[in-house]
C-alpha cells in the first residue's frame, strides 16, 4: 500500500491504496463518490469516464499511481450546485433512459463543449463515439449536447 495525494473536484483527497488501484475504485470505494460508475471495466463503454486535467478519462483503466497531481474532476465536481447546462438539458429534454450511463455522457459532452463551444452532428458523433448506452439514447444525447451548447453560448454572450 502507499499513500496518494490527489486533487478530487478542487479539494485534497489522500488515500492508501496498492499502486495498481483503478481511480475507479478508488473514487467510489475509498473518496465514496459514487457517481461515477462501473460498466465494462476495459476502457470501451466511456461509463466510468472523469476529467483528469480536463481530458475525459477512463477510470476503470487508469491506476492511481498514473495519477499524480492532476485535478480530476467528476460528476459530482462539474459544477458545485448540479447545474452545469448538460445537466439542466438532460432532465430538461428527459436524455436518459435508465440512467446508467449518463455521468460519463455528460461528462464526455462537456470536454467537448468546453473545447468546441458549437459542435455540429459529426463532431458529437465522434467525440461520443466511446461512449455506449444501453438504451439507446443517442439522439436525445446529441440533441441535449447541442441545446447545452446553446444556453452556454446565451449566458457567455
Amino acid at each position: 500500500m502507499s499513500k496518494y495525494h490527489l486533487n478530487i473536484n478542487g479539494t485534497p483527497k489522500t488515500v492508501n491504496v496498492a499502486a495498481d488501484t483503478p481511480l475507479l475504485w478508488v473514487l467510489r470505494d475509498h473518496l465514496n463518490l459514487v457517481g461515477t460508475k462501473f460498466g465494462c471495466g476495459i476502457g470501451q463503454c466511456g461509463v466510468c469516464t472523469v476529467h483528469i486535467d480536463g481530458v475525459p478519462t477512463r477510470t476503470c483503466l487508469t491506476p492511481i499511481s498514473k495519477v499524480g497531481k492532476s485535478q480530476i474532476t467528476t460528476i459530482e465536481g462539474l459544477t458545485k450546485n448540479g447545474d452545469h447546462p448538460l445537466q439542466k438539458v438532460w432532465q430538461e429534454l428527459d436524455v436518459p433512459q435508465c440512467g446508467y450511463c449518463q455521468a460519463g455522457q455528460i461528462m464526455t459532452a462537456a470536454a467537448l463543449l468546453k473545447k468546441n463551444p458549437q459542435p455540429s452532428d459529426a463532431d458529437i458523433d465522434t467525440a461520443m463515439a466511446g461512449n455506449l448506452c444501453r438504451c439507446g439514447t443517442y439522439l436525445r444525447i446529441r440533441a441535449g449536447i447541442h441545446r447545452a451548447a446553446e444556453i452556454a453560448g446565451k449566458e457567455s454572450a
